[in-house]
Parts: C-alpha cells; structure tokens; sequence
C-alpha cells in the first residue's frame, strides 16, 4: 500500500524479526502522517533515495530491537521512523532547518556523519528537539544538540 509516492506502508512496517507487526487503523494514519509531513518532503528536497531501517514495531518487536519496553516508544505508535541515506548528516539537517518534527536523533556515527537518523512526527505538541545518542559502556546515551 502506497503511503506516498516514494513510501510504502510495507517497508514502514519491515522487520527482520519474526514477530507480528501489523498497526492498528490509527497507527497507520500516524504513520501516514509522518510521511505526508516530513519522509516524502524531505526525500523530494534531498533528491536521492532515503531507506527507512525502522518503522511501526508492535511492542514485541521494539522489545526484540532493544527499543524502549514501554507502548510510549514514538515507533510503537506509528510516529518514528529510522532513516538512511548516502549522507545522513545532510538528511539530518534539511530535516531540522525545514520542517516540523517532534524528535530528531543523531545516532551513532562520528561527529561528522550519525549512522542513521531517528525522526518523529505528533499531530500536535511537536517539541523539535534534537538530540545525539553515543553508546557509552554499552547502553545509550543522549545529549541535546
């Protein structure tokens, strides 16, 4: 199912686990959402194919990722979305200097480049925060930038 002309609900929804991941009808128009407001803009404007790692995750699977093990987690209500592209620290900017966003991570990588990028998007309350995650003796741990 096409959520956009460049997204689709089946790589929204992709897991490599073998766990169910099937959203809800309002996890679905969050997911919508996302795309119509800040994944099919940005990939129009950056030009070059955005691959998402990670989408919806039912709370099994965002269990089986290591994702938060709380139904708060941005993913688990169809609001996030991993990304990646050949440069991910343009993505990550075109995203915070042109549109609204509830959160955007940094994750990982080096200063110069994050290994992906985390972005969420709300219908209301958007905080625009922005935020880069380091793996410190092995857990994660996020700073505001």
């Amino acid at each position: 199912m096409n959520l956009s002309k460049n997204f689709t609900l089946e790589e929204l929804t992709a897991t490599s686990s073998h766990l169910p991941n099937v959203p809800t009808p309002e996890q679905k128009e969050k997911l919508a959402e996302l795309v119509t407001n800040v994944l099919q803009p940005v990939r129009e404007m950056f030009g070059k194919p955005i691959t998402v790692n990670s989408g919806f995750r039912s709370l099994a699977v965002n269990k089986d990722k290591g994702g938060a093990l709380k139904p708060i987690s941005q993913h688990c209500k169809g609001e996030a979305a991993d990304l990646d592209c050949e440069d991910n620290a343009k993505l990550f900017h075109l995203i915070k200097d042109h549109f609204v966003f509830d959160q955007m991570i940094w994750e990982g990588g080096n200063d110069v480049q994050p290994a992906w990028v985390h972005v969420s998007y709300k219908t209301q309350g958007n905080r625009s925060e922005c935020l880069r995650m380091k793996k410190v003796n092995g857990k994660s741990t996020y700073t505001r930038i």
